[in-house]
């Protein structure tokens, strides 16, 4: 398919309302990583103080549980129900989301009002899964021939959201004074003008309907390909080294550098969004698994002085680290993905972004887990941990906490760097010989 077949030469059109939608999505994301300290505070702490830590993470992971779920099932009936419908689905999840948030409160203490906070989360995340298994395909069709360029290029807008949706927890929530639920409500903003910006476009088919590939092949297509299922597994590791750090910042830092751990958000945001569209250039000079296995170095050197930082400056320093690092993973794996097995269309793509996406769901908790079990060892119990009052000492126990949860998952890229090394010298060896 060629950009000129889409929508009648409306590409660019289209490539906009995609941008629009990863923004949205990524304002979601940034809204709720900036909030969720004041919602840890104010819902969690006076009801599960010892366990809050690990309840706010399930919390944040719940949205990635809708975004894996609703990946998985649209992407491979993206071309039946179509793109535009998934798209106009993913905008009204970002509606009601936030409204099931806001009203959690509302629900009474304890289990019915976390159970409806997780249900919003799972709402918003199904709208981040329509996003991601219509927006990628749609991408990959209007450009078929630079689709790492342009999928780098569609999800730099990520990290813009990311940036707009930060700034604002930081300037409105903290600076102003505003409710963490007037914050979550700013989230329906983009979400009503991507619906309505929406409403009059024309979708493509994707690449693999355009090439005339069935639905039953294109279901098998995975299938029939051993080698197609090392790059889900890859991506359940890239994930874990780029997102679920993500969504941990703004709980695990804020105490610990003595700045809002959410700007260290937006600081990588920014370098991510820059450097994401050098991905092309970069791609076609080293190919996309060269690229992927260069990023990991800074990405475990990063997480790991992360676990280090106590004060603005070397969080930033380590933040610079761990953006160089993970900027190009996420679309990079999807592109790559597409490339090598494109008879698999958007199911292909949805299977690895499910496993990334999954991997959040997993990961999340678990550094929960490790940064409340950090805290009570360094307290010494936890009753010595309910006794501490803001101060110094709560502050060297939160610093304690933070380390070991961000050094867990510092391994990660080091594990990655060999996998990429082996498939680059593979597929190296396999250019060659041809």
């Amino acid at each position: 398919m060629t950009e000129a077949q889409a929508s009648a030469g409306n590409a660019r059109a289209l490539f906009r309302v995609c941008l629009l939608a990863v923004l949205t999505a990524a304002m979601g994301f940034s809204i709720r990583t900036g909030v969720s300290g004041a919602i840890k505070a104010e819902l969690l702490d006076p009801w599960m103080p010892m366990s809050s830590g690990e309840m706010i993470a399930a919390t944040l992971g719940y949205s990635f549980l809708g975004f894996a779920l609703s990946l998985l099932v649209i992407s491979p009936f993206l071309d039946v129900i179509g793109a535009k419908k998934v798209v106009l689905f993913s905008s009204s999840s970002f509606i009601v989301g936030p409204l099931l948030i806001l009203l959690s409160p509302m629900a009474g203490a304890g289990e019915a009002m976390y159970l409806m906070l997780n249900i919003g989360m799972i709402v918003c995340g199904l709208g981040w899964g329509a996003m991601e298994a219509s927006t990628n395909p749609v991408t990959a069709a209007i450009y078929p021939e630079d689709k790492t360029g342009k999928l780098n290029a569609l999800h730099a807008w990520w990290p813009f959201g990311v940036i707009l949706g930060g700034l604002a927890s930081v300037f409105l929530k903290d600076g102003m004074g505003l409710s963490w639920q007037l914050m979550i409500g700013l989230i329906m903003v983009p979400a009503v003008l991507c619906f309505v910006l929406t409403l009059p476009q024309t979708f493509p088919v994707t690449e693999s309907t355009a090439k005339g590939v069935s639905f039953s092949a294109m279901i098998r297509e995975p299938f029939r390909h051993a080698s197609f299922w090392v790059f889900p597994a890859i991506m359940f590791l890239t994930a874990s080294a780029e997102l679920a750090p993500g969504s941990w910042v703004d709980v695990a830092l804020t105490q610990t550098v003595g700045m809002p751990g959410i700007l260290v958000l937006v600081y990588v945001s920014a370098i991510m969004f820059v450097m994401r569209h050098f991905a092309g250039p970069l791609e076609r000079r080293f190919s996309d698994i060269g690229l992927l296995c260069m990023c990991c170095v800074p990405a475990a050197i990063g997480l790991y002085l992360l676990s280090l930082a106590n004060s603005p400056v070397t969080a930033l320093v380590a933040a610079t680290a761990w953006a160089v690092g993970v900027c190009f993973m996420w679309p990079t794996m999807l592109a790559a993905t597409s490339r090598r097995y494109p008879d698999s269309g958007p199911w292909g793509i949805g299977i690895v972004g499910f496993a990334g996406a999954m991997a959040i769901y997993a990961v999340l908790p678990k550094i929960g887990e490790i940064y409340d079990r950090a805290k009570l060892e360094k307290a010494g119990g936890a009753e010595a941990f309910a006794a501490l009052l803001p101060g110094p000492e709560l502050q060297e126990v939160l610093a304690f906490a933070a380390e070991k949860s961000f050094q867990a998952i510092a391994v990660v890229p080091v594990i990655l760097f060999v996998i990429f090394g082996a498939l680059w010298l593979v597929e190296r060896r396999r250019r060659q010989r041809s």
